[in-house]
């Protein structure tokens, strides 16, 4: 997710998205390399993220080499950016059925949730500012 809001923030020229984007890959990646570092289990953790990266690779060749005029491309990459965005926050709707299911919060962050929510609502009050429909989203 944040490397094809990156990409969208280069393309768009917008520093903001720049910016902050090359902060969460880069934390994102040391999450990773955590994750597999600790992990018991290395090889399925690392063939998943060996595919997601192949999945990149392929969006990044569509994006620059297929899809010539920069209109369409911001318009194509702002709408993967925002439907990728939406399906990483619906993706804890999984662990909001086992909270209803054994009514406890146990597997739920509350920290996580709400600085997920703050950083939601902040990503939409700027996408309003620069009527950006795919930020906004």
């Amino acid at each position: 997710s944040n490397l094809s809001w990156l990409g969208y923030g280069c393309l768009k020229q917008d520093w903001t998205l720049i910016i902050v984007n090359t902060t969460g890959a880069a934390l994102q990646t040391l999450y990773i390399l955590a994750y597999l570092y600790y992990s018991p289990a290395k090889c399925p953790v690392l063939l998943r993220s060996l595919l997601l990266l192949a999945v990149l690779a392929a969006g990044y060749g569509y994006f620059t080499l297929l899809v010539a005029d920069t209109g369409t491309r911001l318009a194509r990459l702002g709408l993967f950016c925002s439907v990728f965005t939406i399906s990483m926050y619906l993706s804890p709707l999984a662990d909001l059925a086992k909270i209803v299911q054994s009514r406890s919060t146990r597997c739920l962050s509350f920290p996580l949730t709400i600085t997920t929510f703050l950083a939601s609502t902040s990503w939409t009050l700027y996408g309003l500012q620069l009527h950006d429909p795919y930020i906004t989203v």
